[in-house]
């Protein structure tokens, strides 16, 4: 049975903190989950769980048993009910329902059970398997790829040359990501644009056993974005594995692009622009937060992934 008011974790309501418009957020938050509770005939049938996106409600439902989820204000979750509606569970989770105004979905309730604990080199099959599935015509409503990826080159463009990068790999990353950001195939699909390990979860459907992916924030792109991911995430098994992190690197990528049948080219220029756009994040958070000493592990790790799909 639901219990009101609702008790939301305290992670969420710490969210508060962040200024007056998340404080009313906050506030509101569990009148909304109560009030699509009533309107969708949804029982509350376990403890709250929460990402750095969304508040999700474990429920039951006429359809059965099913999540609830809620997104915290977010731009690039605005048209993940569209992506969902547009797969049709087809290697996806299945959308039941959605409030589009509230920022709501009903989903098919999926194992909590993800790709993090299966050998890095299969779940980067599983994953690239996945990709034709996903990888769809565009919606008209997504944003582009493009528009994201050109500011973001320009930004990496200005940074200063005694940037802790080598200079010669961001020069390479800025005239990779112009001649993407300009080139008509880098638009056209609709790509997940987080997929990783823990975005990945299993299911059991009248069919057979199934790998689902959750939390789109899908765009306008090129499917060769997407292999990026799966090459920083997990990143602390890199040194245990066969042959160091250099040949690590390479497993996973060649795992992901040969499974899904990606030109290896195309799938590294774009892993060299987006570990670059990551490392020049990483300086400007920095620079924003001097109280925050400078990641010079990440910077390495951006850098090494970098060059290692080169190599």
């Amino acid at each position: 049975m639901s219990h009101w008011p609702l008790l939301l974790p305290d992670e969420v309501q710490e969210m508060a903190a962040r200024g007056p418009d998340w404080a009313a957020y906050v506030d509101r938050l569990p009148r909304v989950v109560r009030e699509l509770c009533e309107e969708w005939e949804l029982e509350v049938d376990g403890g709250l769980l929460h990402g750095f996106t969304a508040l999700v409600v474990p429920v039951a439902s006429p359809a059965g048993p099913a999540m609830l989820k809620v997104a915290f204000p977010d731009d690039e979750s605005e048209h993940e009910h569209l992506a969902l509606q547009h797969w049709h569970g087809k290697g996806a989770v299945r959308l039941v329902r959605a409030d589009p105004g509230r920022s709501a979905m009903l989903l098919e309730r999926l194992d909590t059970t993800d790709l993090s604990d299966v050998w890095d080199v299969e779940a980067c099959e599983i994953v690239g398997a996945l990709y034709s599935s996903l990888h769809v015509p565009a919606l008209p409503q997504l944003r582009t790829l493009t528009s994201y990826v050109a500011r973001w080159t320009e930004r990496l463009a200005a940074l200063p040359r005694s940037a802790p990068l080598p200079r010669r790999l961001v020069e390479q990353a800025v005239s990779l990501g112009r001649d993407l950001a300009g080139d008509d195939a880098s638009v056209g699909r609709m790509i997940h644009g987080d997929l990783h390990y823990e975005n990945v979860l299993a299911t059991t459907r009248a069919d057979g056993p199934a790998w689902l992916v959750i939390d789109p924030k899908p765009v306008s792109g090129d499917p060769h974005y997407e292999v990026a991911p799966l090459l920083w995430n997990r990143w602390d098994e890199m040194a245990d594995g066969f042959g160091g992190v250099r040949e690590g690197v390479r497993r996973r990528f060649h795992a992901a692009i040969d499974a899904a049948g990606l030109d290896e080219e195309r799938a590294r220029d774009w892993v060299v622009v987006r570990m670059l756009h990551n490392a020049m994040w990483a300086l400007e958070d920095h620079h924003h937060d001097g109280a925050r000493p400078r990641n010079d592990g990440y910077l390495t790790m951006c850098v090494t992934i970098a060059k290692a799909v080169q190599d």
